[in-house]
């Protein structure tokens, strides 16, 4: 896929926000967007990456618009829900790509996002999706796995079925089909639920693998080998040009170039092709498809404001967010293309 640097994509965008509405400011007063906004995410925690980063921005666009808004963790369901109900503007969605993944994987209650609803602009990446081993595995590197299962030894990989956890477990899949044709139901995954319950698999050594973050897991990565909590990180699925961006110190005691060595090119998942499997986590808002445009717009302008101060960037970096801001129709044509490329995955697989 072709990514376009986030310098360009700020640049653009501030330029035509300034050619098409002037500025944020005078929209405050007259826009569209007033009163009292929910913004509801799909996660019903308080305490993860999806309502830490939408908060960042929901926080940032209210004092920006000067309007109330509250970021509201109802769950995917609920979320999409409220959505469905709501095309007044004073409901938005913030949620990442589980939203299209889950209909990708036939998950009950997800729709295609594309069709059904209007597709906001992305603000962030989470840059932590990970695999990772016991500390004392045979496996020193994801290539290990590719050939272990290959030469049919069953590996068991813990994750969440149906979306963000999936979709590594799939391209890995996928690429030892490529690589070792017939042997890919070695690679068997065990369905499972939250991250305690994919670490726990793990400490009673009823996986091989499971999928994790740098952010739930690192700290089990300082551990020694004879600690039975120890780990260690094989892949980091996120695009290398991501973790470049990455605060130096990186996260805990694992700094950005030791992240670096877990990432494409020197972790390698053929998808066909001569390309390579990556993913980034992406957060995007998603709106009712009958709001009024002018409000698609005026959040458009005022996200361009923000980014364009630079403020904002610094907040998600403090935490481990990439920010990656694409007004909506770039990020729709953009989120769409990314999409059909993990639907070839799944598909291969199937």
């Amino acid at each position: 896929m072709s990514m376009p640097s986030i310098c360009k994509t700020l640049g653009t965008s501030v330029l035509m926000a300034g050619m098409a509405f002037g500025s944020a400011a005078a929209m405050a007063a007259d826009g569209p967007l007033r009163g009292n906004v929910r913004v509801v995410i799909g996660s019903t925690s308080t305490g993860g990456d999806t309502y830490q980063n939408s908060s960042i921005v929901a926080d940032a666009l209210a004092e920006h618009l000067d309007i109330n808004m509250k970021v509201d963790a109802v769950g995917a369901s609920s979320a999409f829900r409220f959505l469905d109900r709501d095309a007044r503007g004073n409901t938005l969605m913030i949620f990442h790509d589980q939203s299209y993944l889950g209909n990708l994987y036939g998950v009950q209650g997800y729709d295609d996002i594309f069709e059904k609803y209007t597709i906001g602009p992305t603000v962030a990446i989470n840059p932590g999706n990970a695999y990772l081993v016991p500390k004392d595995s045979p496996y020193e590197t994801l290539d290990d796995v590719i050939a272990a299962v290959g030469n049919g030894e069953e590996v068991r990989v813990a994750i969440q079925p149906g979306g963000v956890s999936e979709i590594g477990f799939s391209a890995l899949k996928n690429a030892i089909a490529i690589e070792h044709p017939g042997m890919e139901d070695n690679l068997v995954a065990v369905n499972t639920g939250s991250q305690a319950d994919k670490n726990q698999q793990l400490f009673d050594d009823q996986a091989d693998m499971i999928n994790g973050t740098v952010q739930a897991n690192e700290q089990y990565t300082r551990l020694p080998e004879d600690d039975q909590k120890a780990m260690r990180f094989l892949w980091l699925t996120a695009r290398q040009g991501t973790i470049e961006q990455a605060p130096e110190d990186g996260l805990g005691q694992t700094t950005r170039e030791q992240l670096l060595q877990y990432v494409e090119p020197n972790v390698s998942v053929p998808m066909g092709n001569g390309n390579n499997f990556t993913f980034d986590k992406e957060f995007f808002f998603l709106y009712n498809k009958d709001m009024d445009q002018a409000i698609v717009d005026q959040i458009d302008q005022a996200l361009a404001e923000i980014y364009a101060e630079g403020e904002i960037q610094e907040t998600q970096k403090n935490s481990f967010f990439i920010p990656n801001f694409k007004p909506s129709d770039e990020a729709a044509q953009y989120l769409e293309t990314k999409m059909s490329v993990y639907e070839d995955i799944i598909t291969n697989i199937q």
